[in-house]
């Protein structure tokens, strides 16, 4: 074997490996920001928020299509209602963490440290995920969609009750803060740091940062160092979620997942797999909820619209479902082109140019009709990019489940079988009975 066709051979075991397609691909999509920024001439300042905020949203998509994949990858359940769920988590992490109020016309807390906050906060979205799951997994495809979307928005609803806006725990002043919200006086990422004693590792970081950025290079370190600890929960979350997986219980969910009455054949009972997997998947959303939201100093009820549970759909449809590792790289595509990438490119093109806009549509389409000018339309359509990102979304899903429904991976379902079902190499021969592969010998050998 040559020297060049070895090389190719490693390189193509290399590229088998998941991690490293997730990895190549983060790194194309930070090459891509970094090119565009540097070619326009966007301040390295706003350059770097702009890459923070970006590992940000690839965090959090990533951590929400992992949990999803679980429910509906796995396990074919069609939870909808995944925003409600995250509400849930954020919500009574708030009211458990946040400090008691000094007077009695302050909302406060119970004063817990912040991580009793944060898993209390994935105990109560899987309790009510059980509460949810005993009258809906009893049903199927879209009427457990129904149930699970009208859930996601009986809390959004109880959330902005003026009931439970605030009320009184013995001599303590709490609540949900009605439509107002709460305020979030938390730091996550200090009280990580703070725990792992990283905190020499944020000063060093923000010492050559400021030369580079100017003053205040803390809010730029700490929003860089805050998407970094997310992108290694995305990584604790895949190791998980790929024990599980492989584990005698995820090989269940799989059989359930391709037929359910086999499966109930062989002695399994369904609808108590499906209800752990459904709690366990609920935990998770309620993590990612609170991850999301809390550090960024006040939530509202109207912020846990649905359309963030179709946000996380469609991160789970890029990569294609039933993958781990599609999951991740499905949130990290979403999150880089369709969520994050207009915004940015906005940033860039209004840093670039002054942008004279159209006041409405018609003003836009005006020019191209008279006289061909393309200009006045491409301005209205960058002033009016965030509008308009719902609908380069639904053309992307209409053309994905039109052409790629199985994601960027291809078919990449892992199987319910806990050995592999591909056919053998040709003369390797076959083991029918579950014994040795019969090679021709003789059998008393």
């Amino acid at each position: 074997m040559s020297a060049a066709t070895d090389w190719r051979d490693r390189a193509r075991r290399l590229w088998d490996r998941d991690p490293v397609k997730v990895l190549a691909l983060l790194a194309v999509i930070y090459a891509v920001y970094i090119a565009l920024g540097l070619a326009i001439g966007f301040e390295i300042r706003g350059q770097i928020n702009s890459i923070a905020t970006l590992t940000f949203y690839i965090g959090v998509f990533g951590i929400l299509a992992l949990a999803l994949n679980l429910h509906w990858g796995y396990t074919g359940l069609f939870n909808i209602g995944i925003v409600g769920f995250m509400a849930i988590g954020i919500y009574t992490m708030a009211v458990v963490s946040k400090p008691v109020a000094e007077t009695a016309s302050q909302i406060g807390g119970l004063g817990a440290p912040l991580w009793v906050g944060m898993i209390a906060g994935m105990v109560a979205a899987a309790v009510l995920g059980l509460l949810v799951a005993l009258p809906a997994l009893r049903l199927r495809a879209d009427y457990l969609a129904i149930v699970t979307i009208a859930f996601s928005e009986i809390v959004r609803f109880t959330l902005l009750s003026r009931t439970f806006q605030e009320f009184q725990v013995g001599d303590r002043t709490i609540g949900l803060g009605g439509g107002s919200g709460l305020i979030l006086p938390f730091n996550p990422l200090q009280s990580f740091l703070d725990v792992t004693r990283l905190n020499v590792l944020q000063d060093a970081l923000v010492a050559l940062a400021t030369p580079v950025i100017g003053g205040n290079a803390d809010a730029v370190v700490n929003s860089m160092l805050y998407g970094v600890l997310l992108l290694v929960v995305v990584a604790i979350y895949y190791v998980v979620l790929t024990r599980i997986g492989r584990s005698p219980f995820g090989r269940v969910l799989k059989a359930i997942r391709e037929d359910e009455d086999a499966t109930k054949a062989l002695g399994k009972d369904t609808n108590v797999v499906k209800t752990k997997a459904f709690m366990v998947g609920c935990a998770l959303m309620g993590l990612g909820g609170v991850l999301w939201y809390m550090q960024s100093g006040a939530i509202t009820p109207n912020t846990f619209r649905p359309r963030l549970t179709f946000f996380i759909w469609i991160a789970l449809i890029i990569g294609g479902a039933g993958s781990n590792t599609g999951s991740v790289m499905g949130g990290a595509v979403f999150a880089a082109a369709l969520f994050q990438g207009p915004r940015y490119l906005q940033n860039l093109v209004e840093s670039a140019i002054e942008v004279d806009a159209p006041s409405n549509f018609s003003g836009a389409v005006a020019p191209i009709v008279d006289s061909l000018t393309l200009n006045p339309f491409l301005f209205y359509v960058i002033d009016n990019v965030r509008q308009l990102q719902l609908v380069f979304m639904g053309l992307v899903l209409i053309w994905l489940m039109h052409n790629r429904p199985e994601g960027m991976l291809g078919h990449r379902k892992e199987e319910a079988a806990s050995v592999s079902l591909t056919r053998p190499p040709a003369g390797q021969g076959t083991a029918a009975d579950g014994g040795r592969p019969d090679t021709g010998g003789d059998a008393n050998e």
